[in-house]
């Protein structure tokens, strides 16, 4: 009996450090090899950007709109007021650089100097012109009349002085009359010249002062009160003495409406998909890392762009902030959280646990008690770090976040219903082949 008893104890020892060193090496594996469990809740899908505040609406400080008209397309910026600069109705905001534009008014100056002088010549010559037709009337006048009283006073003369006389009277008045024709013809041609001149000088002397005001323009004023913002480059940089405006859109600055401020983010062309106006975004503030904001998505640009330093296609995303803050300012950096779903009661697990097999299977290293096996699931939809699972897993399941060093390399315990679907893609791609290399079908061998 005591042989007996020894044994039996020495059995249940053994069994009792067999079982203590089993869990011990499996504690030890999962300390090494990190083990998540299968959650249930509340699934966020979010979208993470980065964004900069600007008023949703804003008064344009321009230069002169007209520049296009003198063949000037771009202009420098002299001197501007620094950003952030409270301004009142009609304080100086800019100077823009008025060389090249003066060189025009200097020429044109010269250009109405020249009409002016031929104004007055030209007025001068044509009154001149009718003075001395006028005189050559009165002077045909009085020869005609002269004529006259020769032809009168030779009535008693011989014939043939008489109808001399009556040639002489004739030639007389009809030149009076030829000259009084002219007259009118040269009346009216000289009016003409004097309309022309006229409507030329007209047209450089509006075009002058039309320089003139121009050039007072140079002086860059606020059309209304408020803070100055300066207008972003074609490279997103703020402008600033000795940059150039484009006359297309010479926007120098802006004043905005800090009441209602939208924040201008943008998406890569793989999420914008999700993206939708009206959904709700988190957004919060780097220069205020306590401050919670909330907005909507407002806007989501139809046509991608590449931004600069950048190879990735993305799409502008407007997000309206909720409310008025007196804190918030232009050009802020906002970190954005886009709510593009929410699900209740929804299995998740973290995105490291997933893996691929012929890019068409994916699966999970699972943990059953002492078995590991390779799991096929059925994954919805993702975000940053977890990834929504529709089947294949229940909650509080054990996976492994990396490939376990024990995986042994088995077969995928594939899912049920995904194996019809599995197989009718194999039939398709089959008779896909089957077609393309026209194999001989049985009908066509028995012939």
């Amino acid at each position: 009996m005591t042989r007996r008893n020894y044994l039996i104890g020495g059995g249940i020892l053994v069994l009792l450090l067999g079982g203590y060193w089993m869990v011990r090496g499996d504690k030890g594996s999962e300390s090494s090899e990190i083990i998540s469990t299968v959650k249930k809740g509340t699934f966020r899908v979010e979208i993470e950007t980065t964004g900069e505040l600007e008023a949703k609406n804003s008064v344009k400080i321009s230069g002169p709109q007209t520049l296009r008209n003198f063949q000037i397309w771009q202009v420098a910026i002299q001197n501007i007021v620094d950003e952030g600069t409270v301004v009142k109705k009609g304080d100086w905001v800019a100077t823009l650089d008025r060389s090249q534009f003066q060189q025009k008014f200097n020429e044109k100056q010269i250009e109405l100097e020249k009409a002016n002088s031929k104004y007055v010549q030209t007025q001068l010559d044509t009154t001149l012109q009718l003075r001395q037709a006028r005189d050559e009337l009165i002077n045909l006048r009085y020869t005609v009349e002269e004529k006259k009283i020769i032809l009168d006073q030779s009535q008693f003369e011989p014939p043939a002085t008489i109808k001399q006389n009556e040639i002489n009277w004739d030639k007389a008045r009809r030149g009076f009359e030829q000259a009084q024709e002219n007259y009118k013809i040269k009346k009216n041609q000289n009016a003409e010249k004097m309309r022309e001149v006229s409507a030329e000088l007209r047209k450089v002397q509006a075009d002058f002062n039309n320089m003139t005001s121009v050039l007072e323009s140079f002086n860059v004023l606020a059309p209304e009160s408020g803070m100055v913002i300066y207008e972003k480059d074609w490279d997103g940089k703020p402008i600033k003495a000795g940059s150039q405006i484009n006359m297309w859109e010479p926007t120098v600055a802006t004043l905005p409406d800090l009441t209602r401020m939208v924040s201008k983010t943008y998406v890569n062309e793989v999420d914008v998909r999700k993206v939708k106006s009206g959904q709700r975004v988190e957004v919060g503030l780097d220069a205020y890392p306590d401050k919670r904001l909330t907005g909507v998505v407002v806007q989501v640009a139809n046509v991608g762009e590449q931004r600069p330093n950048s190879d990735a296609k993305v799409f502008e995303v407007r997000v309206e902030i909720d409310g008025t803050d007196p804190t918030l300012r232009p050009s802020m950096t906002t970190s954005n959280k886009i709510i593009t779903s929410v699900k209740d009661a929804t299995l998740f697990i973290p995105l490291e646990c997933l893996h691929s097999q012929f890019d068409t299977i994916t699966f999970v290293y699972k943990r059953d008690g002492l078995k590991l096996s390779r799991q096929e699931v059925i994954v919805g939809e993702t975000n940053a770090n977890e990834a929504e699972i529709l089947a294949g897993l229940a909650e509080n399941d054990r996976v492994y976040l990396s490939v376990p060093e024990t995986e042994g390399g088995g077969d995928v315990n594939l899912l049920p219903q995904l194996n019809g679907k599995r197989r009718k893609e194999e039939g398709d791609t089959t008779r896909q082949v089957t077609a393309s290399l026209r194999l001989p079908t049985p009908q066509s061998k028995a012939h």
